[in-house]
């Protein structure tokens, strides 16, 4: 009988060839170039894209001093101690200035937004004040200066208001526009080009027939590509044919920035995929040591960047929110934000064995005290993609963690940060 030898598998709870998911990141970093070309976009259509220059103030904002208040305009110079009258002597409406003189002893009705009057300094609320026809009387400490918004308080002229790789939200969009400005310079969008592979695959509509399912896995990737703005060709299910595969990179890497495949990168009979990459490029096969996700294959086809991604629903967008997203922004030319962390307390018992870094699907919660605490979604195997339907969270363990008990304080890492 030959001597048999056990080889490292994805149930070994530690491999010492596997990379630290840091050790990971940092290989894929090495390896990324930022798109350089732009496009010129109206400002309607510049949501989600990536600015290539920064956005520059051609004005002050706001561009005259105005009041934040209702109330009534005048000179500090007139304000004579906790009650004293003045003569109301117009109207200044937001849009509407007052061009008129306003002597000592006078003041302005103005609303909130309006232009100040040339001759006034200060802002008295108009509840601070008791009006007789065209008689005001203020009553209360006042302040010079008070309820007054200076000009180019919020932005001066030449401000860089948004910073070249900034990533357009619908607040950005007001801040633009508020500066008069219609168009902008982004960057263009990555081309992401993915399929499945699998003979077990089918597409929605398709009949099952026994040992068949339904490829969720290019709805999550689609799902997971449009968030980041990215235009996404959609290949379909390959089957498990070294041609048909072979066919499929080709085409996706003469297409595309980025090429993302799911399946096929493990060590069965027919994962084909290390076999067709030896020919067509230059792919490193990783084992990393977390969990879900262990095998990942990373590299270049041609010009374009290859993550082949694991099989089990679940992995795919694990790896994708750990190192395929953060590749994807960096690569759009968008500035680094590390996500955010917290230190929450778990209400519940975490089983875990040393030896991988876990992301284990978490709910976060506030309780009955206002306090805000987490739990896992139950069942943390890699083909329950429900775990991260239901799930707002990912509960980082790390390598040396061997479980944790209820009442201890975990590290979490937001959905909100990621999707």
């Amino acid at each position: 009988m030959a001597e048999f030898t056990p080889q490292p598998s994805c149930a070994d709870p530690q491999d010492q060839q596997s990379l630290s998911v840091e050790q990971a990141r940092a290989q894929i970093y090495d390896l990324l170039t930022p798109v350089s070309s732009w496009q010129k976009l109206a400002l309607r259509e510049a949501l989600g894209h990536v600015l290539h220059e920064p956005v520059v103030s051609p004005l002050e904002v706001p561009p005259h001093n105005n009041s934040a208040m209702d109330g009534y305009a005048l000179h500090n110079r007139d304000m004579q101690g906790e009650s004293y009258s003045l003569k109301q002597v117009g109207i200044a409406y937001a849009g509407q200035p007052y061009n008129g003189k306003v002597e000592a002893g006078e003041c302005v009705r103005i609303m909130t937004g309006a232009m100040m009057p040339a001759d006034c300094d200060t802002v008295i609320m108009q509840e601070h004040v008791a009006v007789d026809g065209d008689i005001i009387t203020v009553h209360g400490e006042q302040h010079a200066g008070q309820n007054v918004r200076m000009a180019g308080e919020d932005i001066e002229l030449g401000d860089s208001v948004l910073p070249a790789g900034h990533r357009i939200s619908p607040a950005d969009m007001g801040l633009i526009a508020s500066l008069g400005i219609g168009e902008v310079r982004v960057k263009r969008r990555l081309r992401v080009a993915f399929f499945s592979t699998g003979d077990e695959l089918r597409s929605i509509g398709d009949t099952l027939e026994a040992g068949q399912i339904y490829d969720s896995n290019r709805y999550t990737l689609y799902g997971m590509l449009k968030r980041l703005d990215a235009e996404v060709l959609d290949m379909g299910v390959v089957p498990d044919e070294k041609a048909a595969l072979k066919q499929a990179l080709q085409q996706a890497a003469a297409e595309a920035d980025v090429v993302i495949t799911s399946g096929g990168v493990s060590v069965g009979d027919a994962d084909y995929v290390k076999e067709m990459l030896a020919e067509l490029g230059q792919v490193n096969f990783w084992k990393i040591a977390m969990k879900p996700g262990r095998p990942l294959a990373f590299g270049k086809i041609g010009n374009a960047l290859f993550f082949g991604l694991p099989g089990n629903p679940v992995s795919v967008m694990v790896t994708f929110y750990q190192f395929v997203q953060p590749a994807l922004k960096k690569m759009a030319g968008e500035n680094d934000h590390p996500l955010p962390l917290m230190q929450v307390i778990t209400d519940s018992k975490i089983r875990k064995r040393p030896g991988r870094f876990e992301f284990q699907r978490g709910i976060l919660f506030e309780n009955e005290h206002g306090e805000l605490r987490v739990h896992t979604t139950g069942q943390q195997g890699s083909g329950i993609l429900r775990s991260m339907s239901v799930a707002n969270c990912f509960i980082l363990l790390d390598e040396d963690c061997a479980g944790i008990d209820a009442g201890t304080t975990v590290t979490v890492q937001p959905f909100a940060g990621l999707v």
